[in-house]
This record gives C-alpha cells, structure tokens and sequence, in this order.
C-alpha cells in the first residue's frame, strides 16, 4: 500500500509531544495556554511551541496547533496578534472552531492551514461544501459516524481538496461534540471554551436500571478497524488524550504506529491489544464506528479501568493472585517509563544559541557572522553552512565601509538594529565587535538588506512575512424602530398561535425523517407563513430527506442550525438565518457567514454575557437575532439516553427509535439537581436543565443592537412539567417588547422555574 495514513498524537505539554515523536507519530497537535478545547492540559508557551516545531520537524513530524474555541469579540486583537507570529513560526495547520477565525485567516493570513474541529459537528456532505467554502484543508469528522458514513464524507472531501481526519483511540464524548452545553449550564464552564466540567462522568442517584454513571461511555478503539478506516480513505488517524501525560502518549502512539506499520507492510493485523490495556482506559467500544449502538458502548464506572480488566484476563482469583498481577501491570508500566525516559532524555525543545559578529575595516564590506548552536571555530564563505552542532552564516554589505563623518555605525546601533533575533526561537547570547573598526559607515538600507537577508535565512531560507494590521470594525445599531419578535413551534396543534401574533413564526423540523415522506413538505406548502427551523444534527438520510424539502418547498427564508443546510440554501439563493447552535460570538464569524455564504442574520450564542454581546460588529444589511426564552439544552446524543436510565428492551438502536420513541424521563445527580431526558419523534436524545432560559434584562440593555428577539413555544425539553398558556405567554412577550412596564413582573410570575445565568456570567 503506497498511500500514507497519517497517525495524530495529542501533545498536551512537552514532555508527551517528546513522548510522540519518539513513538512514531506523524504529527502531533498540541495547543498554548489560552484559545484551546483542552484548557486542563499543561499546554505551551509560544516559545515551548517553537522549540516543539523545531524538534518535530527534525524528524519528520508535523505539528498542529489547537485554537478550537469560540473567539469572544474582546480577545480578537489577541488572536490577530498570535496569527502575526503563527505565520512566520512554521507551524503545519491550526485546528478551528469559531466561524471568524476561518475570515481572518482566508482574508488577511492565507498561508495558515484550517483544520476543521470536532467541534464544527461535521456529520453531513453538505458540511463538507461549507467547510471547503471557507477555507478549511481539512475535516475532523464527528466521532459518532460510522464506517460507511465516514467513506462517503471522505471520498466527497478527496473531490473538493479536503483531507479527513478520525478519531480512533480515546474518550468519547456521550454527546454531539460542539453542541454539549451541560458544563456551561451547570457550573459555567463551557465546552465551547475548553473547559468542560464532564458531566457525562458524574455521579447521578441510583436510575432504574441501577446505574449510578448513565451518561459513561467506554472508551474508543478502532485498533482492529485499520482496515476498514484504510479503505474508506481516511488521511489521518487520530488519538485522543491531551490531558493524558507522556506516559500513556507512547504506549498508545508506539502501539499504533506497530499497528500501522504491520497492516502496510504485510496487510494483515497485529492481534494483541494488551499494550493499550496497561494506561488509562475505561474499557473499549468501537460501536460509533460500526454503527451498532448497544448498551455495551457504557460502563458504569468513569476510573480507569486498567487494573481490573489485568486481572479479569489474567484469571486471578485469590488475593494474592490479583496483587500479583497488579503488580506485574505497575512493574510494566515502569519499564515502558523507563524506555521512555531513555528515549527522550536527549530531545531538546530549548532555544537555539545564537552569536552574531561584526567585523569591517575602511574599504572592506561589513560582514555579518552569524552562529547558530554551539560554538565553532572556522565556517567559509557560503551563505549557509552546517554541521552537526552549529550553522553558521556569512553576510557581506554591498557597498564598502567608509569614513562616518555623523553617520557612525557604532556597537550601540548594531546592536539595537539586530537585538531582535532574540526572540522565542533564539537566544542571543553575544554581539562581537572584535575585529570592527570604529568611525566608518555604510548606508542605512544596507543594513535593513542585511537584517531581511538574515532573518530570511533563519527563518529556513522562507521570506517573513510583515505583521498584518487588520482593520477594525465598526459597531452598527438596528436601523430604526424596536426589535420585532420571532416564535418556534414543533406541532400542528399550535398553527393556531399564528392567528394571534404579527411575529414571524418558525417551525422545527425534526432531527430524523422518514425516507420519501412528504408530510413536512405538504405541511409547509400549505402554510407559507411558517418559516422552517432546521437541526443542528442531520446525518445520512435525514440531510437528504431535509435537502428534499427545500428543493421542493423553496421557501422565501429559513433558520438553520446545520451549516449543510446552510449551504444547499446559499445555492439555491434562499434567504438564511444562523440559528443559536452554530455558537456565533464574535463579528468576523458574521462576517464570514455574510461574505461567504450570503447568510441574512444570525442568533448570538446565548452563552455569553451582555459585555461580550455589546461591541459586536453587525456586516451591511445584516440582522442580528438573540432567544429570551427557550428550554436550556445540555447535550443531545446518537446514544440512546434511556438504556442506562429507566431501560429498554431493544439491545441496539435502530431507525425505528428516532422515529417513533417520545420515552422522557428524568436523572438527578449526588447535589439533588434533576435533569429532564427527553425523546421527542424524530428527535435525538436530549438532556435539559430543570430551569428555562428567560433573559428579560436583555431587551432593556440592547434592545438597540438586535433585530430579533425569539421565543421557543414548543413543548420539547418540558419533562413532567405542565404545559405553559402559550397564547398567555405570546400576549406577554408582545407587551415586554412595547415597554409594557408590567410585563417582566407577568412573565417571572408565570414562568417560574427559570434562569439567566448564562446572560449574566458568560464565558
């Protein structure tokens, strides 16, 4: 097999990237102390980073760097001034979540490489246009796929330019990655923002089926799947663990890279696993990846779980039995500690020395020497020449040293001219003057030539490129007028509302959709004044089936959660709006859906707070959209929520259970909060949080920044609780937004159990 399969090892801080690239990794990536999905991982100083490419690169490794968050609008002068120095740092790829991050790059830092994160929820071809739309080289396919889902998104990928890229060893996230809100809800920390409390781990009262971890799911291991992965064409296998330490790195990195090596050369597997057993793990699963979701993908016990399956294997059944095996398994794991340590003792990220000379005497050239490592005595003449502890390089002026006369070049100016190369790449150790003569000159644009030339030839013989200055953009309120108000329902019995209200009127369109039923395209054509409201999550068919009704509705304008959706829209010229979970925070994400996509709006994420919110930048003819009462989601899931809760008699799911189940129930985690699971037809399994979201503050403190304000009137995320009085609610929510003053006092009587913390703390 000629083709290369890539092996992507996570690099959570130095020691584990070292880890890495001594076990066979490809790549790595790995990402700084701020702006990345793992913010509990050591992570790296920008000048732990150049010593990690330096080192990577001297051994064929790649190194890509995680900036898988959303931006908030403060921090993008932060960002624009890391991408100044990313471009010229050598990094191979920066790993993406937010939608400005892809306009900044695309616009104003091109020769940076996109990679598409997890967290873009990428399930669907339409997705995959989006990505390559704007900018993105490469895919990180959603976990929750399966083989032949992954083949066929790939092979749509491999037309376009695109490379994919699957995870195939780790934690696996219960959840949709990007759209899990349960860390954000309960203690403020967002997974959007890398900092995900994990909640699927947590302990919850005793359930039905007498599980106390509900939401644990095993690990993921695809260690036997190589072939299949091989032939859907997948580009990069990619390991897990950024917060994993060295340790585990290679072991599961060495045991991969064996895996590989054997299936290339031979076409056959390697059969023992053990390796793998022997660090952190919660057991296995690969049930995504063959698309056989049972209830063996859960193990009630989120701790590792390395010593008992050691033991389980081995037989042991007495004490001492099981410590000895216990024992055998520690002395195991201190021996590849041992090898590793043995292996990277001598890898160093640390900066290069550097030495630079001076010498000239009237009528010479100025010569520059620069010596980069250790020491030397004798270079030549060349630009650049190595060996195998030092570089030297040999610079000359053009023009010959003159008299000075009142343009002396003197050690102070030299030395201020030149100081700069002491940066995150090198040490500047020493400026000699030894053998420069004093009172002599040269022009001044000799010596920026000789700078550029310099910094040119440090900088492996590539230009550098000059810092961008990216324009600001200017804030513009709503034109005129107040905000209007929008409403979301999911039934027919509710088509009533629309008779009661001037509000635009959106209807949700289920997740999953059976194959060539034309009920929800009558319904629309019957109804032109909804508006369809489209899922953050459509795979396979259900994308399909969801193309089919704009195809065969075209309605006038649509709200979409699903940037596939988004898309198909684009080309067929329908008006589009972003909807709340595609997470939009900042304005150069607006900017990227207008010029990119031709969206029409977009709904603010409702996870940030009204300081966030303010200084958002709106593009020309450009709405901006915000919810003020909806069910607050936590996470929604392609596992079935109900096997591990109150039970179930089917031992896998199938398409049948998207369809038809509408089970609810509820969990109650060690702290006494209940959460309400709920299944709605053709919906995926959802968790809510007990309370709703209501944020009256919000239209008195930004009433003049938004278009749109939204309230969801569907029964979705309720759990046991009543029923609310829409038409009551309706009349309310109309009354707030004229600047009824009795309003807030009507809506807080009425809705009760509710929160705006989220609006109040953000992220």
């Amino acid at each position: 097999m000629s083709r290369k399969i890539e092996l992507l090892a996570p690099g959570g801080d130095v020691e584990a990237i070292k880890a890495a690239i001594v076990a066979g990794a490809s790549a790595v990536y790995c990402g700084l102390d701020t702006l990345n999905a793992r913010n509990r991982a050591t992570n790296l100083s920008f000048d732990d980073l150049t010593g990690v490419l330096r080192l990577a690169h001297k051994y064929d490794c790649e190194v890509f760097l995680t900036l898988n968050v959303v931006i908030l609008e403060q921090e993008l002068p932060s960002i624009i001034k890391l991408l100044n120095k990313l471009v010229n740092s050598g990094i191979d790829g920066i790993i993406v979540q937010d939608l400005g991050m892809f306009n900044l790059v695309k616009k104003f830092f091109p020769t940076l490489d996109i990679h598409a994160s997890t967290q873009l929820t990428t399930l669907n071809e339409g997705q995959i246009r989006f990505l390559n739309k704007i900018g993105a080289s490469r895919v990180n396919l959603s976990r929750e796929l399966n083989i032949g889902e992954i083949a066929s998104l790939t092979k749509l990928s491999h037309e376009l330019g695109i490379l994919t890229e699957v995870f195939v060893h780790g934690a696996l996230c219960i959840a949709f990655s990007g759209q899990c809100y349960s860390s954000s809800v309960s203690v403020g920390n967002s997974g959007n923002r890398g900092r995900c409390s994990q909640a699927c781990r947590d302990e919850y009262e005793v359930t039905a089926t007498g599980n106390r971890h509900p939401l644990n799911l095993k690990d993921n291991s695809a260690y036997f799947d190589l072939p299949e992965l091989v032939e859907a064409g997948v580009d990069s296998l990619k390991i897990e663990g950024r917060i994993k330490g060295a340790h585990y790195v290679y072991t599961v990195v060495d045991t991969w890279r064996k895996q590989i090596n054997q299936f290339v050369e031979t076409g056959e597997l390697l059969p023992d696993d053990s390796n793998l057993h022997k660090v952190f793990n919660r057991d296995f699963t690969n049930s995504f990846l063959k698309g056989n979701l049972t209830k063996d993908m859960f193990i009630d016990n989120p701790r590792d779980h390395s010593v008992k399956h050691t033991v389980d294997s081995s037989g042991a059944i007495s004490v001492v039995q099981i410590q000895q095996v216990t024992d055998e398994l520690y002395s195991d794991r201190t021996q590849l500690g041992t090898e590793l340590g043995e292996k990277i003792q001598y890898l160093s990220t640390a900066k290069l020395p550097l030495k630079i000379e001076f010498s000239g005497s009237l009528n010479t050239p100025l010569n520059i020497t620069v010596i980069v490592g250790a020491d030397i005595e004798g270079n030549d003449d060349s630009e650049g020449s190595n060996s195998e502890d030092a570089k030297v390089i040999n610079l000359h002026s053009k023009t010959l040293l003159a008299l000075a006369g009142k343009s002396e070049i003197n050690e102070e100016i030299l030395t201020k001219r030149f100081r700069s190369f002491d940066n995150a790449e090198f040490n500047l150790t020493e400026f000699s003057f030894a053998d420069f003569d004093s009172g002599l000159s040269v022009p001044f644009k000799e010596l920026v030539s000789l700078k550029k030339q310099l910094a040119f030839l440090l900088n492996n013989s590539a230009e550098v490129i000059p810092n961008v200055d990216v324009p600001a953009l200017s804030k513009k309120n709503r034109a005129s007028g107040k905000p209007s108000m929008s409403i979301l329902i999911a039934d027919e019995k509710d088509f009533h509302l629309c008779d009661l209200t001037d509000a635009d009127v959106y209807f949700k369109i289920p997740e999953s959709l059976k194959k060539n039923c034309t009920k929800h395209i009558e319904l629309l054509k019957a109804n032109p004044r909804l508006i369809p409201w489209f899922p953050a999550v459509l795979i396979g068919k259900d994308y399909l089936e969801a193309v089919k009704i704009l195809e065969q509705v075209q309605p006038k304008r649509i709200v979409s959660n699903n940037t596939g959706i988004a898309y198909k829209a684009y080309e067929m010229d329908i008006e589009w709006i972003a909807g709340p979970f595609l997470n939009t925070t900042n304005s150069y994400a607006l900017l990227t859906l207008k010029e990119e996509l031709n969206c029409a709006g977009a709904f603010i994420s409702n996870e940030i707070n009204r300081l966030q919110i303010r200084n958002i930048a709106r593009p020309d003819n450009f709405k901006m959209l915000y919810s003020i009462y909806h069910p607050i989601l936590m996470m929604t899931s392609r596992q079935c929520f109900f096997q591990q809760t109150v039970g179930c008699k089917k031992p896998s799911i199938e398409d049948g259970c998207m369809l038809k189940c509408e089970k609810a129930t509820t969990i109650t985690n060690v702290k006494g909060i209940s959460f309400a699971i709920d299944k709605q037809k053709g919906g995926y399994p959802s968790i809510y949080n007990d309370e709703q979201f209501l944020n009256l503050e919000v239209v008195n403190d930004l009433s003049g920044l938004f278009d749109e304000f939204f309230i969801d009137l569907t029964n979705i995320g309720a759990g046991s609780k009543a029923e609310q009085d829409k038409t009551l609610l309706i009349k309310h929510f109309e009354n707030l937004l004229q600047g009824n003053e009795h309003a807030a006092a009507q809506l807080n009587e009425v809705i009760n159990v509710s929160t705006n913390a989220q609006y109040r703390q953000g992220l």
